[in-house]
């Protein structure tokens, strides 16, 4: 570990057993007019509160995550392949300052659950506290192609820089919290988690796909093998929602009934469930995606049948198998997207769904790249036309849109410590939950750049 030092929680690194998928039971009709409160307050669980969504997070009191069956064993051992691999963080004793601003900022989102973000604070205040400390160390930019020799920065993604290395690529997922089509801030541990949760998934469905990951000589990064890429976005959704132009709720209001292949029956409603789980696929246009049918999609050649065919069964399936192992761990997997691509032998894995260059996709529902809702409150919201519970990451967002024009100014002010720590535990929080596993935190003198190039070259050099 070099001079790596780790605070150590109490745990065990779990792994998912797969086994047949648990659905969820269909909504109850909706009744009366939809968005109005329920009279009564709803039942208290472990994840719901009587209390008001905006209310401050250390104000409530969570109960016992339901836990999932796992297995400890694995065939992508940790120590060979992982040698950071998923352990458990640890509390401290020193407690950091109330984040006052926290509780009036960070709780404005919709369906923002406080009560999960309480689900144990004295972890909560150690995250916290960590974060404080590391802010000086986030990893916003990278340069490694001037510290690795035979490294080549291939491209700048809103969150991940790709190197390349002969047959390989170097994905180095950074802290930036991007919005507005800029960088707002870096935030602490955000590319650990991320780039953790995608390695999470893929040693969990290997089953259902292949993968191109060759190891993860850093926290921050995953060395991976190449592939040509398909130029076909395979979004999966199980539930009728969203509020983009392509989202299904919005062009299921405006009348559709036909969506990229899909007959939608009439009568539903936002947040609703659907019947089974439905593909619409997209291309990408210059700015946009474009929805379009599978026969298009074959007709216009920008697949085979046969492998438009095999990429929709394993985007389906990791899709309901993410949905499973959610729901165990007390989370609704609502919609993700996946990007496929070939290898020279034909064998089609997942890719990066944000570079143009071919490479395997670290995003496998992430908090970025996927919907969650909470599981526990969500029939009881929906039959009271509330908007379904999720652990709300739009606050930074919208602290920029009301303190400055992000589209226009030139300088953006410096994002609220408060406001910045409080992201980085959220992102710990939705690994932990979606993993059931506690995250580790780094207690290191030593620049993540450094880091990161030490690690890096010393992986190359094995290869």
């Amino acid at each position: 570990m070099g001079r790596m030092e780790y605070l150590s929680y109490r745990s065990t690194t779990l792994a998912v057993r797969p086994k047949p998928r648990a659905a969820l039971p269909p909504p109850p009709k909706p009744q009366a007019k939809r968005g109005t409160p329920a009279a009564k307050p709803p039942n208290l669980s472990p994840f719901s509160s009587p209390m008001s969504p905006s209310a401050p997070p250390s104000a409530l009191r969570l109960r016992g995550l339901p836990k999932a069956s796992l297995p400890a064993s694995s065939s992508f051992p940790p120590s060979a392949r992982f040698p950071h691999h998923l352990s458990m963080s640890a509390s401290s004793s020193r407690r950091p300052p109330p984040l006052a601003a926290t509780a009036a900022a960070a709780g404005t989102g919709s369906g923002a659950s406080p009560s999960l973000l309480a689900a144990d604070p004295g972890h909560r205040d150690a995250v916290l506290l960590a974060a404080r400390g590391a802010m000086a160390n986030c990893l916003g930019e990278t340069s490694l192609h001037l510290a690795v020799p035979g490294l080549r920065l291939a491209a700048k993604g809103k969150v991940r820089d790709v190197y390349e290395s002969g047959e390989h690529l170097v994905l180095v997922t950074t802290d930036r919290q991007s919005a507005f089509d800029r960088v707002l801030a870096s935030i602490p541990f955000k590319g650990q988690v991320l780039n953790e949760t995608s390695l999470w998934w893929f040693d969990r469905t290997r089953h259902i796909t292949p993968n191109a990951v060759v190891s993860s000589p850093d926290k921050n990064v995953t060395i991976a093998k190449r592939c040509s890429v398909f130029p076909v976005e395979f979004v999966v959704r199980g539930y009728v929602t969203g509020s983009t132009d392509t989202s299904l709720w919005t062009v299921y209001n405006k009348g559709a009934r036909n969506y990229c292949g899909n007959v939608l029956r009439d009568g539903m409603v936002k947040n609703q469930k659907l019947s089974a789980n439905i593909l619409t696929p997209t291309t990408k246009a210059a700015d946009h995606d474009v929805p379009v049918t599978p026969e298009e999609i074959i007709n216009s050649g920008l697949m085979s049948k046969e492998d438009f065919d095999e990429a929709r069964s394993k985007a389906l399936s990791l899709f309901a198998y993410g949905q499973e192992v959610a729901l165990e761990n007390g989370l609704i997997l609502v919609d993700t997207k996946y990007e496929f691509g070939k290898t020279a032998d034909g064998t089609i894995m997942l890719i990066d769904e944000n570079s143009k260059f071919p490479l395997f996709d670290k995003q496998v529902h992430t908090p970025d790249s996927s919907r969650y809702w909470i599981a526990d409150s969500y029939e009881e919201r929906f039959s009271s036309g509330l908007e379904p519970e999720n652990v709300d990451k739009e606050f930074l967002r919208l602290w920029f849109k009301n303190n400055c024009n992000p589209y226009e100014d030139a300088v953006l002010p410096e994002a609220p410590e408060e406001l910045v720590c409080e992201l980085a535990w959220r992102y710990i929080f939705l690994f932990e939950t979606i993993t059931n596993t506690k995250f580790e935190i780094p207690k290191t003198q030593e620049p993540i750049h450094e880091r990161i190039s030490r690690n890096v070259a010393q992986a190359l050099q094995n290869l």
